[in-house]
């Protein structure tokens, strides 16, 4: 059976939705029908996506549940966090080149149903008397749910015109990282109420959530043909310089984000002796401000090109990470939880910028070479493909920096004591993240094949 909203352009079947025919960058065809099917899928991946990282970053609240009698240390328990954002990074890019072997539709169902996988193991073995080693096995399992961001995003960045990028992977992004403090609160509710005894509440509240992302992806969403066994993205983006300089950047948002909230409950508890009531009382705040910042560092980079206030917003994260160094010295609480919160919203913000630069980084070389005299449509169609294959690599080395920032917190509370050599080492490395966003995108004298197209393109 056929049907469409566009002559031609849909089928509908036993293996999928699959629209033949997507033009967003066609203003007539964007507003005729593809807005509103870009919007409707973005919506459904949004919801998909929250559970995924619900999921991913549950271990940040199950350790808040594991008191004594579960017989596992400060540095254990980083591990146990650490462990789900390792396999969440590697597993991004088989994640992101699913999107173009199953389709994007087929795809969100398959990744949200086998979220269930973790929850229900989690939700066997979830008590004192398992050895640390099935927890461990427990955590990396729960790793299925980062993959989950890496698949949408790339999905998500075929439906949208270039203009309207930053915006729709903002919002995409930050629906889904606020899975993150969504779960967190729930923590704190269940500790509140049922105490730290019962973290299978938890576990209980998000099996049939599971499904019902699934079952929303299967009714509403589509796949793009276009999109489809395109593996040759792929080798192109590896070949590519600035898919690696893009990942250093993303591993100091991104990396900084994800590894923060999988650290921030485990940090307070450590550092300043917080009950784990206490502690996830205020965890869900930075995670919540960092995605729900996040589309807006998107629409920043919209209207003044994301190079700029990726720039400046190292430079901000470089000084909110001096405000937590000073604030240990002090040992104030307030204005260590008001830095650390601080590295949430700046890491947010980047987040939605450094995302935006992707596509309009290619975008920009499409530009240069349609000047040149290469075909238009041909151009368009090669800056869709490099940047989704980008943005899947990316986000997979990224997210490889929530695991180095955990594993600095173990090595500094283990040795110090303390956090603040780790923090040291993360502010160091947003200077770092400045000079290299200043040197390569910013500076006049910086070569014509990036400079130039990227800043006309609104990197």
């Amino acid at each position: 059976m056929t049907t469409s909203p566009d002559a031609h352009s849909a089928r509908f079947g036993v293996a999928g939705r699959w629209i033949d025919h997507w033009e967003p960058e066609n203003s007539a065809f964007w507003e005729r029908v593809g807005s509103r099917i870009a919007n409707r899928n973005l919506w459904y991946s949004i919801v998909s996506e929250h559970i995924g990282f619900s999921i991913w970053s549950i271990w940040s609240v199950l350790v808040l549940f594991m008191g004594p009698e579960y017989g596992i240390d400060a540095g254990g328990k980083f591990i146990l966090v650490g462990v789900p954002t390792l396999v969440g990074s590697v597993l991004r890019l088989p994640y992101s080149f699913a999107v173009a072997r199953f389709g994007g539709r087929n795809w969100t169902i398959i990744s949200a149903a086998l979220l269930l996988i973790p929850t229900i193991f989690a939700a066997i073995i979830m008590h004192p008397g398992t050895s640390f080693s099935t927890f461990l096995v427990a955590a990396a399992v729960a790793g299925v749910g980062g993959g989950n961001f890496a698949s949408s995003m790339t999905n998500i960045n075929t439906f949208f015109p270039d203009a309207r990028k930053g915006w729709a992977l903002g919002l995409n992004a930050g629906g889904g990282n606020i899975g993150v403090p969504v779960i967190q609160l729930v923590g704190l509710l269940i500790i509140a109420t049922a105490g730290a005894g019962a973290p299978r509440i938890l576990l209980g509240i998000y099996i049939p959530l599971i499904v019902v992302a699934a079952v929303l992806a299967a009714l509403n969403m589509d796949n793009l043909t276009s999109v489809r066994n395109d593996t040759g993205a792929f080798r192109e983006s590896i070949r590519e310089r600035q898919t690696w300089v893009m990942s250093l950047l993303y591993i100091g948002t991104f990396g900084s984000f994800i590894g923060f909230s999988f650290a921030f409950g485990l940090v307070l508890q450590n550092q300043f002796g917080r009950t784990p009531l206490q502690a996830a009382a205020v965890t869900f705040i930075g995670p919540l401000l960092g995605s729900v910042i996040r589309p807006w560092g998107g629409k920043l980079a919209d209207s003044y090109g994301g190079a700029w206030i990726t720039f400046w917003n190292f430079i901000a994260m470089a000084v909110s990470a001096g405000v937590v160094l000073l604030a240990s010295a002090m040992h104030s609480l307030g204005l260590f939880t008001a830095g650390f919160v601080l590295l949430f919203a700046f890491s947010g913000l980047g987040n939605g910028s450094t995302y935006k630069m992707i596509p309009a980084i290619f975008r920009g070389r499409a530009r240069v070479a349609i000047a040149a005299g290469a075909d238009e449509d041909a151009a368009l169609l090669r800056a869709r493909r490099i940047s989704g294959a980008v943005i899947g690599i990316v986000g997979a080395i990224g997210a490889m920096g929530g695991l180095f920032i955990n594993l600095a917190f173990r090595e500094s509370f283990l040795t110090a004591k303390s956090g603040d050599p780790a923090f040291w080492s993360f502010l160091a490395f947003y200077v770092v993240c400045t000079a290299v966003t200043y040197v390569v995108y910013l500076r006049p004298a910086a070569p014509a094949t990036t400079s130039a197209p990227l800043a006309h393109a609104g990197v």
